[in-house]
């Protein structure tokens, strides 16, 4: 009869200790942890960071400090790793399927995404994410991927790698002509108009790194699903997101966005660990996808192995997840992070978000020689703000601002902007400080 890890590693007498299981290994890890601090102050937020003094720091988007409970939280699993590396990990991933670590990540992790834990795959970052998703959907011969002109290199990479696999097409285009003047009747409309009858995924960005547009999600939602009512399931448009730059960064729960598959990195606006992600979809969906490794999370795929024949029932998100040894003292701790969100407030920090990015548009519009890329309305933007000042190439704004100790940045796409993104660890005065830095330069 076959025999799970755990029976194998007893019947090789290697004694577990029992202050190494999981419960126990997360009431240490406890123990460890300094109470919450209070965070009823936007100071006190901003007090969690260990973020060099002397800067402003306006890229935090791109990779994030981590604030003192999700730093706690790695430094205490890494003392348990380091203390005793084997029983750690062993009682951690492998003494049973309900027990793995991961999977309490998870159970912290969906309730702020608005699912269930069975729903959240763990990848180490959005490019992950999207690749798994992309390669593990049954695209053919005939079939075509939709994406849109203002994605990421990461998106349209991972599409065009399988679409080549798979004998697909895949086709670009607009969803605007110019970012700040956009409405939603018009994004709704091209995605609409754009969807061919061999059109068979759909994939977006919530928030552009590019421009700071924010794509009404839902409303595009909502356009796939008339489409796919008029078609056979087979035919069904399958909506992809990458959601990176508004999770964390605007209140809406991702389970109510009418994304088939959402995709995203959470060492940027939610100040989870670096090198840690999410992806999330309901259980049908997860059905359609074909796993692309080996994972570590689901017993099923390893008992599966040990009877030499394929894993019984439908994929789910535990068998996406990818297995291998990782950071695991990075991916545990991220539970801290949600936490520690849950705990300021999503909707309290959506709306300190746009206060700031409110602030800094209007600012930006009113200096001489600069030009806003990003919508002022707040429900097309979320926390990037791109701009350009006339006469200079991004990269030279990014160093003018930075002789003046502010830190932007500028967007990695063949039309390139200055980025400035006020986020928690900003406050309204330093959003005035970043703007007075950038008249001087508009004036220079």
């Amino acid at each position: 009869m076959p025999v799970s890890r755990r029976d194998f590693i007893v019947r090789s007498g290697v004694a577990l200790a029992a202050t190494l299981a999981p419960g126990r290994l997360l009431a240490a890890v406890e123990k460890q942890t300094p109470a919450p601090a209070p965070l009823s102050r936007w100071a006190d937020v901003r007090a969690q960071f260990a973020l060099a003094p002397g800067y402003l720091h306006f890229s935090s988007f791109f990779i994030t400090s981590h604030p003192r409970p999700v730093r706690d939280a790695i430094e205490a699993f890494r003392k348990a790793l380091d203390a005793n590396p084997f029983l750690t990990v062993e009682r951690g991933m492998f003494e049973s399927e309900t027990a793995n670590l991961q999977r309490k990540v998870c159970e912290d992790l969906a309730g702020y995404l608005g699912g269930k834990p069975e729903e959240v795959a763990l990848v180490a970052n959005t490019t992950t994410g999207l690749a798994l998703v992309y390669h593990g959907l049954p695209l053919a011969a005939g079939d075509e991927v939709l994406t849109t002109t203002h994605d990421h290199y990461v998106h349209h990479e991972s599409i065009r790698l399988a679409a080549e696999r798979a004998g697909a097409t895949w086709r670009k285009v607009a969803l605007f002509e110019n970012a700040a003047s956009a409405s939603v009747d018009e994004i709704v409309g091209r995605v609409r108009s754009a969807i061919g009858p061999n059109t068979r995924v759909l994939g977006v960005t919530w928030v552009h790194s590019s421009t700071g547009m924010r794509l009404p999600i839902r409303a595009i939602a909502d356009a796939v699903r008339e489409v796919n009512d008029t078609r056979a399931e087979k035919d069904h448009v399958v909506l992809v997101v990458d959601g990176v730059h508004g999770l964390g960064a605007v209140e809406e729960k991702v389970a109510d966005l009418g994304a088939d598959f959402f995709c995203a990195g959470t060492h940027k606006w939610m100040f989870a660990p670096r090198g840690t992600g999410i992806v999330w979809a309901n259980g049908r969906n997860w059905s359609r996808l074909r796993p692309t490794i080996p994972s570590f999370s689901e017993f099923e795929s390893y008992m599966a192995w040990q009877r030499e024949e394929p894993p019984a029932g439908p994929t789910v998100a535990w068998r996406v997840t990818p297995g291998g040894f990782q950071a695991f003292e990075h991916q545990w701790a991220m539970g801290a992070a949600f936490r520690f969100h849950q705990q300021i407030g999503p909707r309290r920090i959506a709306e300190r978000i746009r206060t700031l990015n409110d602030q800094c548009k209007a600012g930006l519009a009113r200096i001489p020689r600069v030009t806003v890329h990003t919508p002022r309305d707040p429900a097309l933007s979320a926390g990037l703000v791109a701009f350009e000042v006339e006469g200079l190439k991004p990269d030279e704004v990014v160093a003018r601002l930075l002789d003046r100790h502010v830190i932007a940045s500028a967007s990695p796409y063949r039309v390139s902007y200055p980025r400035l993104a006020p986020s928690l660890v900003n406050g309204p005065e330093e959003v005035e400080s970043a703007l007075a830095a950038v008249r001087a330069i508009a004036a220079a």
